[in-house]
């Protein structure tokens, strides 16, 4: 006769199951809205300098928010300034820096692996890989070992207190059986991939399966399953960064879990509900991007053949009023760029006046007392018609 692991008593609400057929339609829709827009940002080209920029403020945005929810402070400037190598902080800040770092270090291996390897079949190796990434270099309690499933009893906040530590391997273990099963590593499914992202995350914290980090652990388990599965490197960040911004209820949620027996839905539709959020941001971002680079072809065409000093200073001064969000003084457009005042240089006021008539015949600057600016806007008519909330466009 099988004797019981002491889990099945201790902890009955760890079942591997997600549960679907409990999901309600408030759910089904948020994912169908999830996965289409994950696979639109997927698919979407954006000029080098834009996406190595959308790169490194959401490799950001994660790194801190995953860090932060354990109670890292540093902001989200910094953590982009550790992430181009400019942060400085004195001597008793520096273990904050080196949370990030792990973080930052750990998010960039996966993206190598996948690019030089492919995506993998996750097991105890792997994850165990993960939380030692997670903890280099720290400070750690006395019995803790990166890397090292643990031997002893933890208790979360405490409030939860995790699995049996001598089930900690078989049910990590059955863990990495259950997502393999889920979901090939090749992926191609965005659906079936997110949910068993949410599943990898919700039951590598239920286990607790390592002394510490299990909650960066498991958000770098989830990031690493969206990204196996085709989804863009900024929209890997975006469920970490929905847990930050609601740190009480992702506790909350995930306290639900296990007080109610095991009863997933509440948390994977807070979860959605947070994603689809973030990728109607990212999805914002990337159409102002696509619109700057619309606005440039479009000047670059008003003046194609038109090759004279004057031409190519006009468009110049434009081009670089188009990176103003506000109106300009006209008194201040010479200190907008080294270019901008090295053109002018040596000229009289009345050479910036004329620029500025001329682009307003154009049709591509706009007056707003004595401010200027580009009509960047314009770009917009080539939009198909729809009609808005608030009227006709």
């Amino acid at each position: 006769m099988l004797t019981k692991r002491t889990y099945a008593k201790t902890h009955p609400w760890i079942k591997f199951d997600l549960q679907t057929s409990s999901f309600g339609a408030t759910t089904w829709m948020l994912l169908g809205e999830a996965a289409s827009k994950a696979k639109h940002i997927a698919g979407v080209p954006l000029a080098p300098e834009a996406a190595h920029q959308l790169y490194e403020v959401f490799l950001a945005k994660g790194a801190m928010a995953t860090t932060a929810i354990e109670g890292n402070t540093l902001t989200e400037d910094q953590v982009l300034q550790q992430v181009q190598g400019k942060l400085k902080l004195p001597p008793s800040q520096q273990y904050l820096q080196q949370e990030v770092q792990n973080i930052i270090d750990a998010c960039m291996w996966l993206l190598k692996e996948l690019h030089e390897h492919g995506p993998r079949a996750i097991d105890a190796d792997f994850c165990c890989e993960m939380n030692a990434r997670v903890l280099n270099k720290l400070e750690l309690e006395d019995g803790v070992q990166p890397g090292q499933i643990r031997r002893h009893s933890v208790v979360v906040g405490n409030v939860y207190k995790s699995a049996p530590p001598e089930d900690c391997k078989y049910l990590l273990d059955e863990l990495c059986q259950h997502i393999n099963e889920l979901v090939a590593p090749s992926g191609g499914d965005e659906h079936q991939a997110i949910l068993t992202a949410l599943f990898a995350h919700i039951y590598m914290a239920l286990i607790h399966p390592f002394g510490d980090g299990n909650g960066r652990t498991a958000r770098l388990l989830e990031y690493y399953i969206l990204l196996r599965a085709g989804l863009a490197q900024p929209t890997g960040h975006l469920l970490s960064n929905h847990y930050n911004k609601t740190r009480t209820l992702y506790y909350r949620e995930l306290d639900r879990i296990s007080k109610s027996g095991g009863e997933t839905h509440n948390f994977v539709k807070y979860a959605l509900g947070g994603f689809v959020d973030g990728l109607e941001e990212q999805i914002r971002r990337i159409r102002e991007e696509q619109y700057k680079v619309a606005w440039i072809n479009f000047v670059h065409g008003r003046f194609s053949g038109m090759n004279s000093p004057s031409d190519h200073r006009r468009r110049t001064l434009l081009l670089a009023l188009s990176e103003r969000e506000d109106p300009v003084r006209i008194s201040k457009l010479l200190d907008m760029n080294v270019e901008i005042s090295r053109l002018y240089s040596g000229r009289t006021p009345k050479t910036l006046t004329r620029d500025l008539n001329e682009l307003e015949k154009m049709g591509l600057l706009g007056r707003l007392g004595r401010s200027v600016e580009a009509k960047s806007d314009r770009i917009k008519a080539f939009l198909p018609w729809r009609l808005e909330d608030n009227g006709v466009k």
